[in-house]
């Protein structure tokens, strides 16, 4: 039964040593890395059909995911996924991308990116121009066909810590404001924080998604639960991405060593 990795960004910039962050360079090595070993990126729908059984996994394949929808994700990462015609799903806020989207448009190839925690400060305080992205870049990328954008709630509340109908709001709003803006079904989406509620699932399933990605580690297999997808946090360095790799696509390599990661 073969293994699937579902990578989890959140910024590429240049700026090293935030443990959320990965530079330019190493995204580019790790990027280049997939495609001359010949992983296939899977899309969010092929990588559910495997887990529901209708599709076998190709012998090496991995998803690439995105969080809170950054600018430096247009800046500094898109151009290399398709530079390596590599895929990949970005998981956005939609009150901040409609903030950052206000009629004074920004140069964001010049902006000089904040550190992580500042940039969360500034879009909680409604200050998302120049930070996140905007529908401008998010229509170039996903026009691209390289890039797909999914619902990361509309506030990026800590869903675990507000009543179920603010869960609810969260879930249904930020799926609606995608489906309006960019004409297609938002069917998955990804907890803020890797937070969620008791009954996360049934939330989920009542606002109408059919999977949902977590921060839990570890890798995908068919069968894996839809509504608790598991990720891997990828860290700033190409060495570590490659033999990662390569224990995380292989299904007996991938069990031992997460199993003692657990320990």
């Amino acid at each position: 039964m073969r293994s699937i990795p579902v990578l989890m960004y959140h910024h590429v910039a240049p700026r090293p040593g935030d443990m959320v962050t990965v530079t330019p360079e190493t995204f580019e090595g790790q990027m280049r890395h997939l495609a001359e070993a010949g992983y296939t990126t899977l899309s969010l729908d092929d990588l559910l059909s495997i887990v529901r059984g209708e599709t076998e996994p190709p012998r090496r394949a991995v998803a690439i995911t995105f969080d809170d929808g950054w600018l430096d994700n247009w800046v500094h990462a898109f151009p290399v996924l398709r530079k390596y015609r590599l895929r990949a799903a970005v998981f956005v806020v939609t009150d901040w991308v409609e903030r950052a989207s206000a009629p004074e448009s920004v140069d964001g190839r010049h902006v000089s990116f904040p550190p992580h925690r500042e940039m969360c400060e500034r879009a909680e305080r409604g200050e998302t121009r120049g930070v996140v992205l905007d529908w401008e870049r998010i229509g170039e990328m996903r026009n691209s066909g390289f890039v797909r954008f999914y619902s990361h709630t509309r506030s990026h509340v800590k869903c675990d810590r507000v009543p179920e109908d603010v869960v609810v709001e969260e879930l249904l709003s930020a799926k609606k404001t995608l489906e309006e803006r960019l004409g297609s079904p938002c069917p998955y989406l990804c907890w803020p924080y890797g937070k969620f509620p008791r009954r996360a699932e049934a939330l989920a399933r009542e606002a109408g998604y059919e999977a949902v990605f977590t921060t839990r580690h570890d890798v995908v297999r068919p069968g894996t639960d839809p509504y608790e997808v598991p990720r891997i946090v990828v860290k700033d360095s190409v060495p570590w991405f490659t033999r990662r790799m390569a224990v995380y696509t292989n299904p007996l390599l991938s069990r031992l060593y997460l199993a003692v990661k657990r320990k």
